[in-house]
């Protein structure tokens, strides 16, 4: 057996007899959104997608940005762009915020009707520089390079919208107040200077996204009852991936 599947078989599956608890990720429920027949096969048979190039350069602005924004939370203090976007804002001081940032950890909570482990690790969380609101505001670095303006018009980026939504779900079940609020930090790389001299910059603009989680519960008992299925379900429609193996199938025979 290759090293492939070798390492596939020692993942954690979902086995239906178990009473532990499943861990499951946002981006796997954003997985079953997507593909519910490729969801299963990740969390149930231990085969997953090909996984894509890791997107180092992303990694580093995320990295940049944290460690920045982390100046301005051990002195309580706005950043120049909160400032800027007039958001009477101030990253947020908490003990867990190592915790809730980090991957493979991040916010956890048990969602006890299905016995799931829900876990999203968080880039950034702001709260009210004054008042006795004092809510929460979940943040999301993102970094691209185009030409055009950066917005959150294109459809693909629904991705984007959940990954926040669950944050705001997560936060909220572990207790907090939060508002429908949450902010994107957009960065934008800058491709028409005269030279690159060893120095990538970049537009960074912050854009507000009010948005919904009343979805989430129904999501995550639809993923379960998906994961104790005997049989594989089908395929979506829209999946580039198992249209490929279909088409691949079709032409093999």
């Amino acid at each position: 057996m290759s090293q492939f599947y070798s390492a596939q078989r020692q993942r954690n599956l979902f086995d239906p007899k178990s009473k532990d608890f499943f861990k499951l990720s946002r981006s796997k429920l954003d997985l079953f959104l997507n593909c519910p027949r490729c969801f299963y096969l990740d969390n149930r048979l231990g085969v997953g997608r090909p996984k894509g190039f890791p997107f180092n350069l992303n990694t580093a602005v995320d990295t940049l940005l944290k460690k920045e924004f982390d100046i301005h939370r051990a002195k309580n203090t706005a950043h120049p762009l909160m400032r800027h976007y007039g958001l009477d804002l101030v990253p947020l001081q908490h003990e867990m915020m190592d915790v809730w940032r980090e991957n493979f950890k991040g916010v956890q909570y048990l969602h006890e009707p299905t016995n799931l482990l829900i876990t999203g690790a968080v880039d950034d969380l702001w709260t009210d520089a004054s008042g006795k609101a004092r809510k929460i505001y979940v943040v999301d670095y993102k970094s691209t390079s185009k030409t055009s303006e950066v917005n959150l018009d294109a459809d693909w980026q629904i991705g984007y919208k959940r990954q926040m939504e669950i944050y705001q779900w997560l936060m909220r079940q572990s207790g907090f107040k939060v508002s429908d609020t949450g902010y994107f930090v957009y960065c934008n790389g800058i491709t028409d200077k005269v030279a690159f001299d060893a120095k990538l910059e970049f537009d960074v603009k912050i854009i507000p996204y009010k948005g919904s989680d009343k979805w989430v519960e129904g999501a995550i008992i639809a993923a379960h009852k998906c994961l104790k299925f005997s049989k594989i379900p089908k395929a979506s429609a829209e999946c580039d991936y198992c249209n490929y193996i279909e088409a691949v199938k079709s032409k093999a025979k």
